[in-house]
Formats: structure tokens, sequence, C-alpha cells
């Protein structure tokens, strides 16, 4: 298993500003976002959600990023250094990357399998309907697929932070961000778009509701990478010298700038298609891959920004699955003294085995529904919905009444550093954010368990 090597960490703020981003910036921007705000009344929906990422998710952010920098751990030993009765709280949140990574893979396989279709020349055959149901539902050919993705991540994990995940970022961010901008003015540009546009971002006050809030609260949380471990060891690899506060509204920027390029990408060439149909955005896989490639081939050009757009989700799709693995991993190499290759391969042959039931859940184990979902939906259902809450809200309270709040501000304030929010950060985390997040586990359980739809 070899010896344990001297923890790594980022060599610069850029290359922790990208992987955090990266992280950060994955499917949930680029597909869940669009039809949360086509959902919730496109502009009010953008406005609320803006609000919130530059508080809510400030807050959490940092208080993650000071957690990993101040202990210079992953997350089951940095809450046990800091506080034996809150190791437990590291348990919790090591779970929730073990159980999302393998079904994350999953769907990135059927982003890599999208792409090649698209690359082939065949993006026609994509928009037919049925392909998608009769794609995932076969046996083996969604595996290939995903063990194609897993393999990859795996790749750019083992080669470590500075080689992998920094050197990675620092290359496929900035590609994202130019594909976002290019697919995002192609689609503002076509005939009749501008309805979609002003939909997306004129704010009707008329449609704010306790719903809308919530819904943006929930999509903040997913989006960001809150409440995984993930901030708390990128947090390990964080020079001291970096300034935390600002490297955490960077970090803030480029994922909601993501978000909203992807809702300038989806929403007006969606209205277009369906002649201003709100209904039309649907939600989850169904608008990425059933959607969005009849919308490609409805275009001048369709065949190639088809091929654009899958490349770009690919990226984000890679990004955010090299940090869940590397979570996991850094895990394993501090917990258990084993070094990067094996921890990685382990963990590798772990999501290769583990990703096997969401995959077949849509095929020959749909059959098996626990709680009426599929497999797949189960899965990110127990992470998201009911342990990422928990989590938080952990992380809050021990932030504000254990260790209290001038130990994350020191932390902020290391080698002299200014820590600007200070103020505003202990409102948020004493009063704000934990009410906030028991209010988006409540609603969002109601609703996974069909008590109430939204």
């Amino acid at each position: 298993m070899g010896k344990k090597s001297e923890r790594s960490s980022f060599t610069s703020k850029l290359g922790f500003v990208l992987a955090a981003a990266g992280s950060a910036v994955g499917l949930g921007n680029l597909w869940r976002f669009p039809y949360l705000a086509a959902q919730y009344g496109g502009g009010i929906f953008l406005f609320v959600y803006v609000i919130l990422a530059f508080t809510f998710g400030f807050t959490l952010m940092v208080t993650e990023v000071a957690i990993g920098r101040k202990t210079g751990k992953s997350a089951i030993s940095a809450f046990r250094s800091l506080d034996k009765r809150f190791g437990f709280v590291g348990i919790l949140a090591t779970i929730v990357p073990v159980i999302i990574t393998p079904y994350y893979c999953v769907i990135g396989g059927w982003v890599t399998k999208y792409l090649a279709v698209y690359l082939s020349g065949a993006g026609h055959a994509a928009s037919l309907d049925g392909y998608f149901g009769a794609f995932i539902s076969q046996p083996w050919q969604p595996l290939v697929w995903f063990f194609v993705f897993v393999i990859a991540t795996s790749v750019i994990v083992v080669l470590g932070v500075e080689k992998g995940v920094e050197k990675a970022s620092k290359i496929m961010m900035p590609v994202l961000l130019v594909l976002s901008l290019v697919i995002a003015v192609y689609s503002c540009t076509r005939p009749g778009a501008l309805g979609g546009i002003l939909y997306y971002i004129r704010p009707d006050f008329s449609r704010l509701s306790v719903k809308t809030v919530l819904a943006a609260l929930g999509q903040l949380f997913y989006s960001m990478s809150l409440a995984m471990g993930i901030m708390i060891t990128y947090g390990s690899y964080m020079p001291k010298e970096t300034n935390l506060e600002s490297s955490v509204r960077q970090i803030e920027f480029f994922d909601t700038l993501i978000a909203f390029l992807a809702g300038l990408m989806i929403i007006p060439a969606v209205f277009v298609f369906s002649g201003g149909d709100e209904s039309a955005m649907g939600a989850g896989a169904g608008l990425m891959f059933i959607t969005l490639p009849k919308v490609f081939l409805s275009m001048p050009g369709g065949q190639f920004i088809g091929g654009l757009f899958f490349f770009l989700v690919l990226f984000a799709a890679l990004t955010s699955s090299i940090s869940l693995m590397e979570t996991i991993v850094s895990i394993l190499m501090d917990k258990l003294g084993w070094n990067r290759l094996f921890a990685t391969v382990s963990t590798m042959v772990f999501v290769l085995i583990a990703g096997i039931p969401s995959s077949l859940g849509f095929g020959i184990w749909s059959h098996i529904t626990p709680l009426g979902m599929d497999l797949l939906d189960f899965f990110d259902f127990v992470s998201n919905t009911v342990m990422m809450p928990i989590v938080s809200f952990l992380i809050c309270f021990l932030a504000a009444y254990i260790l209290k709040p001038d130990t994350i501000i020191k932390e902020a304030q290391a080698n002299g550093a200014s820590f600007k929010s200070e103020k505003f950060y202990r409102i948020m985390i004493r009063y704000v954010a934990p009410i906030g997040i028991i209010a988006i586990w409540v609603s969002s359980m109601a609703a996974g368990l069909g008590l109430f739809s939204w």
C-alpha cells in the first residue's frame, strides 16, 4: 500500500479557486438550474438565487473552507480534531460523497455517450422519441460508458492535487467558460429568443413565493458542493497565505456565472422551440437528454452546437466527479495511511461496483423501487434531501455555538488577511443559516416523500 506521503497543497490561489469552482460547477448548474428557473418564474428565481448565493452560500462555504484549512485534514479527521464530540459529523459528511459519486458517474457516462453520438454525426438519432429511454434501459451499453467516465476521473485524481486536480481545473474551467459564452450567445441570437431572454432575466415580483425561495436555497445547496466534505478537503490543501474571503467570493462568482449562462443557453432556445410554453422545460434528465436534442435538431448548425454543448457538460461533470472522488481518496489517505495510487484504485473499484445498481435501475432492475423511486433517484434523495441539510446544520451549530464564530473568523484573517464580512458572518452563521437549512430539510423531505407537491 505504500507509505503515506506528505499532505499536498494547491500551488496558488488561482489553482484553489478554479478547483473549488470546478467542484461547484457541475450537472446541477447546467440542467437543474435552468429547469428550476423556468419552473419558478424565471427572472424572480434568478434574482433570489443570486442574493442567496452571496449571503447564505458565502457563509456556509467560508465555514467549510476555514475548517479544512485550520485543521489541514479531510472531513473525518477535521471534525474530530476540532471537537471529539463532533467526530460523527465527519463520518456523516463522508457518507454523502460515498453515496453521490457512483450515481453521479452513471449520469456522467450518459453525457459521455451523447457526446460520442454528436461527434459521430448522429445527433439526429438522439432527438428521436424513445432514444434516451431505450439507451438507459439496456444492461451493458450504459455500464460501458459509466466505466469510461469513472476511469477518466480516476486518472486525473491519481496524478495528485498539483499535477492532477489543479492542472485539470486550470485547463477545463476556462474552456468551460468560453464554451458557455459561445453557446449562450448563439442561443440568444436565434429568431424569437427575446421572449425567453426577458422571461429569464426580468424579475416578476408577483411570482415571488416561499416555494421560490426554498427552491433557490435548495439549488444553492446542490450547486455549491456544500455538506459533502469537498470544501473541507479542498480547504485543507489551501495555503495559509491565500485570502480566504476573496477566494470564496471568486468561487461563488464563477459558479453563479456558469449557472446564469446555462439559463441563457437553454431557456431562450427551448422557448423558441416550444413557442413559449414553460412546461416544455420539463425537469431532470428529460431536459438534457430528451428535450435539448430536439431543440438542437431544430437549429441551424444544431449538430455542431449539440456537440459543443455535450462537450461542455462533460467537462462540468468531470470537474465535479474529480472533487467527489478526491474527497474519498483524501479520507482514505488520512485515516488509513494509504498512498494516493492505492487509495484511488480502491475508490475506483468501489465506484464501479456501487454504480451498477443506479445504471441497471432503469432496465433489468427497474422493478426495485424503494420509496417508489428508481434506484438512482433513491440514492439522490438519501444524499441530497436527507443527509446534506443535516450535515450542514450540524456544521453551522458547531461553528456558531461550540467553536464560536471567532474561530472561523480568525482562520479567515490568517497572515493578516482582511475579513470584511465579519459582522455579517456572525449574524448569518448564528441565526439565518440554521433556520434556512431547517426550512430546506423539512420542505424537501415532505416533497420527496410525496406529502405535498411543489
